[in-house]
């Protein structure tokens, strides 16, 4: 028995597809077998490690990534969706600095405390602090609830939240107007 949880259960291993698409603005491309998850080929090929395995059913967004610019889960997106599509991980991300008002929020306002889940919950709150209009501070959280935390109890990260989300809509833009709310 196949105990290997990057292919799908029950599916032949031995077909293999050629497989095209931008990671983190570069042109990839590889062979494998088609139902080989993006998390797998991040962590072990590419050894982008950012993306985390945690529930790998798609609930605890632990492995967030952007295909196509929208936020998905790595684990959940097998070899053979990825053709032609672009995929973003926090490596890149945290490297163009777009995710500074959100990583300073969090470390600001308490939201970080092992840090496993951290990279997920950067991700999708990027996502949300680029939206236009931006969510309210409540949507925002709402938003995020695919995003778990064993950690923290969440209060810190709703304070980051609503840091970079005011009640009004209006989004903080600059990195250093972020202030943690008693």
């Amino acid at each position: 028995m196949n105990n290997d949880l990057s292919v799908t259960p029950g599916l032949p291993t031995d077909v293999e597809l050629d497989v095209a698409f931008e990671l983190n603005g570069q042109p990839v491309q590889l062979r494998c077998p088609p139902d080989t998850r993006l998390l797998t080929l991040l962590r072990e090929r590419w050894h982008l490690t950012g993306a985390k395995r945690g529930c790998e059913v798609g609930r605890c967004g632990a492995c967030m990534v952007w295909l196509n610019g929208e936020p998905a889960n790595a684990c959940l997106l097998m070899a053979w969706q990825l053709h032609g599509q672009r995929v973003r991980t926090i490596e890149s991300v945290a490297a163009a600095s777009e995710s500074a008002p959100v990583r300073e929020a969090l470390a600001r306002c308490g939201g970080v405390q092992c840090g496993y889940c951290t990279a997920g919950m950067v991700m999708n709150m990027t996502w949300l602090h680029q939206l236009h209009p931006p969510p309210s501070a409540d949507e925002a959280i709402e938003m995020m609830s695919g995003n778990l935390c064993r950690c923290t109890g969440y209060a810190g990260i709703q304070r980051a939240v609503r840091a970079l989300f005011p009640a009004d809509g209006e989004k903080s833009l600059e990195p250093n107007s972020v202030n943690p709310v008693p």
